[in-house]
């Protein structure tokens, strides 16, 4: 069986929510956007339910219709891309909460969906999403008047915790907030380590929960485990892959792994690329191509069934900096063709 197999472990993924959660004293929510991130929505939210999460967060209205579904009634459902066009009979069918962008978005809400809960959405610098403070000051005595739910704003670099626009976006959105009454929300997992100055009423942790920086002592979620399809010698001289671009310094043993760029395994980590087999770190060689990938186990004793992409060994951010991007790209490129295994829920 040459199919690669991607286990999520639930259980750790719950360890992550119930650590960041403790690092406040506020409630946690949870980003579950991207279909979790790429893991399964499904499986993902109701475990982090289960584990005590009564706030979700998502992209788009039709990722948060199938939330509810998959949720039932009860937790709340936040939308980040607020009340769009053709929204309207989703958000009110499926009970779901739009964090409002904009004073179009305001009017088209208050007209169409009277009485129906909302959250507004602040920009404090990052030039992104959410209204900017001359037009929050136009619009916040009508907005209050509606009781909206929650007031939010997202942080530009809190994954660096010394630089100063977040001290900037902090002061911006204090003074944007301060005596509305209504909850607050400007930390997600970046935010939460910055400390309690950043958690206001509500964090709202995304990456750290499925094991990613900037949460450091994240618990490993997704684990990588590809076939090996074929072990062969190379002599020295030789070369591996397409355009002849890895060539052999001295006689090696090469394994081809049955995944590549098509499984969401980016291209461009294949001359910084590791996999491990066993305790041995192995190079990838040549280029990743669609579905397969050359690997030097010169190294290892015996010949291997598998190689370890990604686990306890090699993390999501380890992959990442051998692609040059981040692991969010990472988690949320794995494919469709991977078997698919959750436990520990």
């Amino acid at each position: 069986m040459a199919q690669a197999r991607l286990s999520i472990d639930l259980g750790e993924l719950r360890a992550n929510w119930r650590a960041l959660n403790a690092l406040t004293s506020t409630e946690t929510a949870a980003v579950v956007k991207a279909d979790a991130y790429g893991l399964g929505i499904d499986p993902a939210a109701k475990a982090l339910a289960e584990e005590g999460a009564r706030t979700f967060f998502v992209a788009l209205t039709e990722e948060g219709a199938e939330l509810r579904r998959v949720l039932g009634d009860g937790p709340t459902i936040n939308v980040f891309s607020g009340h769009m066009e053709g929204d309207t009979a989703l958000l009110r069918d499926a009970q779901l909460t739009p964090m409002l962008n904009s004073i179009d978005q305001m009017l088209r809400h208050v007209e169409a969906l009277p009485g129906h809960a909302f959250g507004v959405q602040l920009d404090t610098g990052m030039n992104r999403l959410g209204m900017e403070p001359d037009e929050w000051a136009a619009l916040r005595h009508v907005a209050l008047s509606q009781n909206p739910t929650l007031l939010m704003s997202h942080l530009a670099c809190a994954d660096e915790p010394d630089h100063t626009m977040n001290a900037q976006q902090l002061q911006v959105f204090q003074e944007m907030t301060e005596g509305t009454g209504v909850p607050r929300s400007l930390a997600a997992t970046g935010g939460i380590l910055l400390g309690p100055d950043y958690h206001f009423d509500m964090t709202r942790p995304g990456i750290g929960l499925y094991g990613g920086l900037p949460f450091a002592e994240a618990r490993t979620v997704v684990t990588l485990d590809i076939p090996v399809i074929q072990i062969r010698e190379v002599a020295a001289g030789e070369t591996v892959g397409y355009g002849n671009n890895w060539t052999a310094q001295a006689p090696a043993r090469i394994a081809t792994i049955a995944a590549g760029y098509a499984d969401g395994l980016i291209r461009a980590m294949g001359p910084d690329g590791f996999v491990w087999a066993g305790d041995s770190r192995c190079k990838i060689v040549g280029r990743v191509s669609m579905d397969m990938i050359g690997v030097d186990i010169s190294g290892v004793e015996g010949e291997p069934d598998s190689v370890q992409m990604l686990g306890d060994r090699q993390s999501v951010d380890t992959l990442a900096d051998a692609a040059g991007t981040i692991g969010y790209e990472i988690l949320t490129s794995l494919g469709a063709r991977y078997d698919r295994v959750h436990t520990g829920g």
